[in-house]
């Protein structure tokens, strides 16, 4: 059972933790944060499995959480294990990407601060210095899971 709460304060200062935010100003953080909730889940909880429907963009705030990525028949933990202060879940962010290719599981009680994935898309097209700056950066998170999973 999960719990989400809307605290655009914490959701701030969660972002404010997070690199793959660093390019951002408080303000445009502050303009994220408001899109965000934060969720907690208990041990042994999947977020999210292979073929879920696409919806939220996350940032762990606490806790530890595998990151399986899969295709087809095969799964790799490319991505390995994410912490505090880590992105998932990024399929929200690619446009296409309807299904989730990857599961993510909580090792051990996580909370986390859950972004409504179309809202943050229509900010980044909005606001193309968001956009430009959070695009960067998923470039850079693809990058290094696709490699990894190559060397699965």
């Amino acid at each position: 059972m999960t719990s989400a709460v809307s605290r655009p304060e914490q959701a701030a200062s969660v972002l404010e933790e997070a690199r793959f935010f660093s390019g951002l100003s408080r303000a445009q953080r502050g303009r994220v944060a408001a899109l965000a909730r934060t969720r907690s889940f208990p041990q042994d909880t999947r977020i999210y499995v292979v073929g879920d429907a696409v919806d939220d963009f996350y940032v762990l705030a606490e806790g530890m959480v595998r990151f399986t990525l899969g295709l087809g028949k095969r799964e790799t933990s490319a991505g390995e294990i994410i912490r505090r202060g880590d992105v998932f879940g990024w399929a929200p962010l690619v446009e296409g990407h309807g299904r989730r290719i990857a599961t993510a599981y909580c090792l051990t009680p996580c909370e986390v601060v859950a972004i409504d994935g179309a809202a943050l898309m229509a900010l980044m097209e909005s606001d193309s210095a968001i956009g430009y700056a959070l695009m960067k950066k998923l470039a850079v998170l693809l990058t290094s899971e696709l490699v990894a999973f190559a060397a699965g």
